[in-house]
This record gives C-alpha cells, structure tokens and sequence, in this order.
C-alpha cells in the first residue's frame, strides 16, 4: 500500500526514512527564513504540470530548457511566496519530479528573476488514475480514466504538492482521500430523473468524496506557531449530464473543506481520526475550488460554503482585499458574467483559485499575477502558456 504523502526535506545530508516516507537531500539555503512578526506570503497556483503518460513529467523535468516549466517557474520567482501550492502536478512515489523542478527551474534564474531555493516539499498521493473496482460510468467495464477513484489515466495526474520555507510536521498532517461520499451527512448525491441513484449501491460502496486529496499540511513558524495548510482540488463542476455528478461532487468536495473547519464530528481521517480542526487554530486554504461565487457552472453557493464561513477572514473572501489583477480586468470581459474579471484567476474568465486565511490573520495586501499586456512581465503568461490558470498569492501577518 502506498503511503499517505511523500515529503522532500532540504537539510544538510542525504538519506530517507520510513513511515512516512522522507528524502533528504543536500541543498545550501540562500534565502533566510521570514522572522518572528513579518509577513508571510501564500501563494496558490495551478501550474499545468500534467502530463498523459506515468513518468513523463518526472522525465521533462530533468531537462532545464522546458519552455512551458521556465514560465511556471518565472511567475513564481516574480512572486516570490514563502509557502505555496500547486495544483495539477503529477505525482510520482519518489517526489523526483519535484525535486527537479526546485533544481532545474526555481534554482535556476528564469527571465532574469532572482533564484528561489525553498527548504520543504511535498508531493501528495491523489484518487486521480486510482481503479475503483467499480464500473462508476456504467458503461459495463471497469477501465481507466472514468472508473477511477478521481478521472485520471494514472495514478497522481493532476495532483498537487506543496513547497514551504518552513518546516513541515509530517507526524501532524491528515488526509481525507479515503472517506466515503454516502459517509457524508445529506451528501448531494446524484439521482436520475424518476429519483433513483444514479450510481449503483456497488459504486457508493467505494466512492470516496475526494476526486484527489483533502489534506491538512501543518508547517510550523520560527516562533513555534502552527498554520494548518488546507488543500483540496475539487473536481470541476463540468462534462457530465443532467443528473449533474460532478457538480454535485464539487459541491460536496468544498463542503468537506467547510465542515474540516466548522471540526464536525463525522469526519474520520485516513488514520481514523475524528473531527476537524480545532478552534482558533491559524490555517490558510489554498487550491483550484473550481467554483466561482457569481458565474460558471458549480452548484448554487457551493463556494460560499467557504466565503461565508465564520472562521475565514472576510477581507479577503468578499472584502477589499480580495485578490486581484489588472490583467484580469483588461483580458475578461465575459458576456454575462457578474463578477468583476479583476478578481478572476483564470483565462476562462472565473475566480477559482484561492488563498483564504483564518480571521486569526490580518491581510496586508493579495493579488493575483496576471501584468497588462503592455507589461513586460505579460509574456511570462501570455494566452495561458505557462498555464490556463494565474498564480493568486496573499501577504499574512498573524494578530
């Protein structure tokens, strides 16, 4: 059985443990930790790190002249965060692939950016391109990519991983992959037109909630203060039919992020834990929601489970401080859409990126990273070549 999460840790020597499963490489650190009271950027990106074939990612990253990568990398040594998560990049056992991307791309200085060394990493196992041994799709066989635990052609495309200048408390984190979406209570699930289910009692039996990983990384600040980093890639609320399952699905994806918060008892975690978090803890959600608060296609409110909720702080859910970009204004002007295209953090015209701290921080300023196209800066994402979404990042300060 695979572990849980895979972490690479930057110390002073090389070697690999057990339970969880550690490596430990040999980098010198350039940059110095943020100090006790500064300000903590986080930064959430879906980088387009996928690729159709198990190892092919692990495979480009070894070779620094990847066009693609050098812009992801670019935009990150431009923005410059302290922790940061990245949504759709493949997962392999052995964290290769992101131990190549910190050495051949933020190592390496792209456009002229200032290198970036960060000292923790971690690559999270996912439910994308994992069999369920049941036929979800119906069409009589069990076969990738429908029949998975999460769509996928392998297992970890389109996961995510997480890179800290902080250390991470790998005995501390919790991980929601395995909880079973009939477990939920008043769980959205899909029915057909006459009412009955639209998946089978054999495919409820296994369906887990989580389409890749619900997890909470806490890292810990050099004062000893503890911020649970809470990560999630819901699936998008898209190509399915009237019955409406991946809509749904996504509904119920964010409200496991919501009740985690809200520390409801029903929650039992991959090592059978109960509850959420508990209060007045410091955390940050950051991921691809895939759900929009005004346009798009998720399910009524499903995002303002989150916006809404009490422990978030409000500035940045629906405040004045709510990430946002030239870039975004000047590109998306979509017909009909409500939202201001200021806010949006994709080329398609949606906010679904997110970087949503406890109300126990205060937010300095956010933004997303999308320059005017007079900028110079723009080739770095210019018509989505270095990913179809943009790089959504806030500066913290705890109360």
């Amino acid at each position: 059985m695979r572990h849980l999460f895979f972490c690479l840790f930057v110390l002073f020597f090389f070697t690999q443990c057990n339970t969880p499963k550690v490596l430990i490489e040999e980098v010198e650190p350039v940059e110095t930790l943020t100090q006790i009271g500064d300000t903590i950027r986080f930064a959430s990106y879906n980088v387009s790190m996928f690729r159709d074939a198990e190892g092919a990612l692990n495979n480009e990253l070894q070779n620094p002249n990847n066009a693609q990568v050098q812009r992801v990398a670019a935009v990150i040594q431009e923005v410059r965060p302290d922790v940061i998560a990245l949504m759709e990049f493949d997962f392999d056992e052995k964290s290769e692939a992101l131990a190549h991307f910190k050495h051949n791309f933020l190592e390496i200085s792209q456009n002229g950016g200032d290198t970036l060394h960060y000292k923790y990493a971690c690559s999270i196992i996912s439910n994308t391109g994992v069999l369920s041994g049941a036929d979800l799709d119906g069409n009589g066989s069990v076969s990738l990519p429908n029949d998975a635990f999460g769509f996928g052609r392998f297992p970890g495309q389109y996961a995510f991983a997480i890179i800290s200048k902080y250390p991470i408390d790998v005995d501390g984190m919790r991980t929601f992959r395995n909880f079973l979406w009939k477990d939920m209570p008043n769980a959205l699930l899909p029915t057909n037109a006459n009412g009955s289910s639209y998946y089978s009692d054999d495919a409820l039996d296994v369906f887990r909630v989580s389409s890749k990983n619900h997890v909470d990384v806490p890292i810990i600040l050099p004062d000893g203060e503890k911020v649970h980093i809470i990560l999630a890639h819901p699936t998008p609320p898209v190509f399915d039919g009237a019955e409406d399952r991946n809509g749904k699905r996504n509904h119920d994806e964010i409200r496991l992020l919501a009740d985690y918060l809200s520390n409801e008892s029903y929650l039992i975690d991959d090592k059978g834990t109960s509850g959420g978090l508990s209060p007045n803890e410091h955390f940050v959600v950051m991921g691809d929601l895939n759900a929009d608060p005004f346009d798009g296609d998720s399910a009524d409110e499903a995002i303002l489970q989150l916006l809404d909720h009490p422990s978030i702080n409000q500035d940045i859910a629906q405040g004045d401080k709510i990430p946002s970009s030239p870039g975004g204004a000047e590109h998306n002007q979509s017909a009909g859409h409500q939202g201001d295209p200021s806010h949006d953090t994709s080329f398609f015209g949606l906010r679904i990126d997110y970087v949503l701290p406890s109300n126990t921080f205060d937010v300095l300023q956010s933004g997303v990273f999308w320059p005017l196209k007079s900028d110079p800066l723009h080739v770095l994402i210019q018509d989505g070549t270095a990913s179809d979404h943009l790089c959504v990042w806030a500066d913290l300060i705890l109360r």
